[in-house]
């Protein structure tokens, strides 16, 4: 380890007591010099058309810039090189060593798509003021990629071709509003869209582009509210597997014929199906299934019908498969609690991997971080609700920790399990961290999903504040201090908790969380589309339900407020702007309550530069140790 934890721990035992010395002490820097690594998206190719190198992500230099990994083993060799916004792969070319990649402009989210020639020359193929692009994948043969913009109207994409050689584009699909583009298959016939009706409800159309004056015809005619969407078609163009929830509680894969329009189960578990892959020929076909917050996966061989046994992983998700064009070698990411995602390539026929990075600071050793557990609680009206509970080296009924609940983003997103930077640090503090999955959140079936719509700042409120009193119940856990933290959403659920539970939590972490719903949902960019409507259906119309909104927005009762509160802003936010954030602490700060607020001017919604994340969880420390262990 060297000096620099050793001091750490000298540092933090005066504040910390015992607790602290139960476990080693790392600075808070120490749990971001990981190094992130990321394969492209499953619509891009992620080896090099030898099958020699992959494309990767990585925030190695502290901003996310594209890299090539060799699979035999090696250092990857940048290939961009921002030292602002952050850069991701999206493909490499099928028959050379071009690649694509994406960068907005300081996390505005107006993505562009560049190309990165052989002779290292770099070309916006998507020019132009306020559009945003998004690659949409690559013909079969190679020769065509596809890329989706809404340049010719904010709020819809459109699709175009372009000529892998001369980049010369074709329109070949002019969305009429109100759908989103979901897939496109290989052959580059057919489309397939999503329209959002309500969160319940969605439905699929499927466009025929070799005849462009037809309309996209829908395939998911169905009674009451059902959840559709698409996974990928089938590497034959003979079929689209797509998503449904209409048989049951959880998602399952489905089958639709292209030719007959027959459609037939494929996969279907006691969970969601989140995803599905095939290989490039249709041979194996990876299963995703959202298990308790975990990711299961499952590798077929379609031929033997077997499935891939994959050995030298360690335990941990198992995601990001990405199968090379000759179905020899698999790519995937694994991540745990205690290391965050690594790239490791397997030999398909014997299963056997081979770890190509290493995420963890060499500084930090695994074994003195926490590994999480799913614990449930019955909650305010006897509804279980589960999560993810980290509970520190050294915590006892004599030596309890103090504890936060942490509230994911959303609404209806999920706490899962994997390597979290911001928890670890704080764990290894020796704070308790409670990452509840309230009512509203995916992945536990769809009517736990739904128990929130319209209910927000009131049923999932009523959670978390139940989940602060279980907490407390614990022997291990303190009972006079117990903090709550979030972004996003989770962010609105903090200043919701100090607004209208005022004596709930001893302190709240506001990270660009919305505190005026009336206005936040008159700012949705105009590029969600149909997803703003979904939304409008979930929380409410800020036309016809503006009453109610700003009954539940914290900044019109942020006199009620008397905890401290830290606020922490990207500049640049497209979905929370930061007049949120702005408003709410001088509301605040009006009370005469102690405030403290954080503006990144060169993040948006989420930080992605490394020194602005390290900035931030000090901050969230200090706080901390300020107002719950006094």
């Amino acid at each position: 380890m060297g000096t620099w934890a050793i001091a750490a721990v000298g540092l933090w035992a005066a504040g910390t007591g015992a607790l602290a010395q139960a476990a080693k002490v790392y600075p808070t820097r120490a749990f971001f010099e990981t190094t992130r690594y990321s394969l492209p998206p499953q619509d891009g190719h992620a080896f090099s058309s030898d099958g020699k190198k992959l494309l990767i992500s990585s925030d190695k230099t502290g901003v996310v810039n594209v890299y090539v990994l060799p699979v035999a083993g090696g250092v990857p060799e940048a290939l961009t090189t921002s030292t602002g916004s952050a850069t991701f792969a999206t493909s490499w070319f099928p028959k050379d060593d071009r690649i694509l990649f994406t960068a907005d402009q300081g996390g505005n989210e107006l993505n562009h798509l560049f190309v990165r020639g052989l002779d290292g020359k770099v070309t916006d193929l998507t020019p132009g003021e306020k559009l945003k692009a998004e690659f949409a994948g690559w013909s079969t043969a190679g020769t065509t990629f596809y890329v989706a913009t809404n340049e010719r109207d904010p709020k819809a994409f459109d699709l175009y071709a372009y000529d892998a050689k001369t980049y010369v584009r074709k329109l070949v699909f002019t969305n009429a509003g109100g759908l989103s583009l979901s897939d496109l298959s290989g052959d580059g016939r057919w489309l397939v869209l999503q329209k959002l009706h309500s969160s319940a409800n969605t439905d699929l159309f499927l466009a025929d582009l070799s005849q462009p004056a037809a309309a996209p015809k829908l395939i998911t005619a169905h009674q009451g509210a059902v959840a559709f969407g698409a996974f990928e078609f089938t590497p034959d163009d003979k079929a689209l597997i797509y998503s449904t929830d209409e048989p049951g509680e959880f998602t399952q894969a489905w089958r639709y014929d292209l030719g007959s329009g027959a459609k037939s189960p494929v996969v279907a578990e006691k969970w969601d199906v989140a995803n599905l892959k095939f290989s490039p020929t249709g041979r194996y076909r990876a299963d995703y299934i959202n298990a308790d917050a975990s990711t299961v996966l499952k590798v077929h061989d379609l031929k033997s019908g077997k499935m891939l046994q994959l050995s030298g992983l360690p335990a941990g998700d198992l995601t990001g498969v990405r199968f090379s064009d000759d179905e020899k070698t698999l790519a995937i990411t694994v991540a745990s609690d205690t290391s965050p995602s690594d790239i490791f390539v397997a030999d398909v026929a014997t299963g056997q991997a081979r770890r190509l990075t290493k995420a963890l600071n060499p500084q930090v050793d695994e074994k003195e971080l926490v590994e999480a557990s799913v614990a449930r609680f019955k909650s305010y009206d006897g509804l279980e609700v589960p999560g993810i509970l980290y509970r520190p080296k050294g915590a006892t009924a004599t030596n309890p920790a103090h504890a936060i609940v942490w509230v994911h983003g959303g609404p209806g997103g999920q706490s899962r399990r994997g390597y979290s930077s911001d928890i670890q640090n704080l764990v290894n503090k020796g704070y308790a961290v409670y990452a509840i999955n309230n009512r509203g959140s995916s992945g536990y079936g769809k009517t736990f999903f739904h128990l929130d719509d319209k209910r927000h700042g009131d049923a999932d409120l009523k959670d978390v504040t139940a989940a602060a009193r279980w907490l407390k119940s614990l022997d291990w856990v303190a009972d006079d201090g117990v903090a709550i933290m979030g972004g996003s959403y989770g962010g609105y659920m903090v200043a919701a908790a100090l607004a209208f539970e005022p004596e709930a939590f001893d302190a709240g972490i506001d990270i660009f969380g919305v505190t005026n719903w009336v206005r936040t949902l008159e700012q949705i960019p105009a590029w969600w589309g149909s997803e703003r409507d979904s939304l409008y259906d979930e929380l409410g119309d800020p036309k016809t339900d503006g009453e109610r909104l700003r009954k539940i927005s914290p900044l019109f009762h942020a006199t009620n407020i008397k905890r401290p509160l830290l606020v922490v802003q990207g500049k640049n936010d497209p979905r929370v702007l930061q007049v949120e954030s702005d408003e709410l602490v001088a509301a605040v700060k009006a009370n005469g309550v102690p405030v403290e607020y954080i503006v990144f001017p060169d993040e948006g919604h989420g930080f992605q530069r490394r020194e602005n994340r390290v900035t931030a969880s000090e901050a969230y420390v200090k706080f901390l140790d300020a107002h719950l262990r006094k």
